[in-house]
């Protein structure tokens, strides 16, 4: 009922001040002046709404998991920090092993940390992630950087040495800077790890780790995590825009 009589005062009032306007060469002109004053408040309102509507709608929508997927694809996956706000947006002089939001952790051994972490929302037209993570390194005086990305169980469900993982990302540096992804893999006592270097003169990376090379035991696989490990990051900015997770199937040969 409330939204009927919403629609029914909206289109009263939208048919009075379109009545207006028509009318408006011909009204007295203390009729016209009120007139005017009126809409100029309203429209004072209506430019604010329209402003605040156009840049929100914009944005990409809060929770998406949306992202373009291979052929194939049995389980995706973008983490909560790209997917939506966290209760704690930033941490500054970040101490080791210190957590931002349940599944990325920041590893370093510095004895002075100048290191900061900010979730940012993400507002350019291609981004298709909500929220973006940024990472400034100012002075560092440890041999490691690494941001660690916990894995959700349903990664492992399932997976064998069939299948490909594979990672998109968005990454920008406001300097040029090494970055390696190492994937892990526990499996009983062992863990396998397999490493790839990231392209440093692409933005939108794609990385896919065969797991066909490895000697992962199928049946005792506990955990997933990924290392992105950072070489030399002295004096550097490093936003990752989106960072997306799929597993599919090698193609038959």
């Amino acid at each position: 009922m409330g939204r009927i009589m919403d629609r029914l005062l909206h289109l009263r009032s939208l048919r009075r001040w379109r009545a207006a306007a028509e009318e408006s060469a011909r009204a007295p002109l203390s009729e016209l002046r009120r007139q005017r004053n009126q809409a100029r408040q309203l429209r004072t309102h209506l430019d604010r709404l329209i402003h605040t509507a156009d840049g929100r709608l914009a944005l990409p929508q809060i929770g998406s998991s949306f992202f373009p997927r291979p052929h194939g694809t049995d389980w995706s996956w973008r983490p909560e920090l790209w997917r939506g706000p966290l209760p704690e947006r930033g941490l500054s002089s970040v101490p080791a092993k210190a957590r931002l939001g349940a599944e990325v952790q920041l590893f370093h051994d510095c004895a002075f940390s100048e290191l900061t972490l900010r979730q940012l929302r993400n507002t350019r037209e291609e981004d298709l992630a909500p929220f973006g993570l940024r990472m400034d390194v100012f002075k560092f005086d440890g041999s490691f950087l690494s941001l660690v990305i916990d894995l959700p169980p349903a990664a492992a469900d399932g997976i064998t040495r069939q299948h490909l993982l594979r990672i998109d990302s968005i990454i920008e540096s406001e300097q040029p800077i090494e970055i390696f992804a190492r994937l892990n893999i526990q499996h009983g006592p062992n863990t396998e790890q397999i490493v790839r270097e990231l392209p440093q003169d692409q933005k939108n990376i794609v990385v896919e780790f065969d797991l066909a090379y490895s000697k992962l035991n199928e049946k005792r696989i506990e955990k997933i995590w990924l290392d992105l490990i950072f070489e030399a990051p002295d004096l550097n900015q490093v936003i990752l825009r989106d960072l997306t997770f799929s597993r599919h199937r090698r193609a038959a040969i």
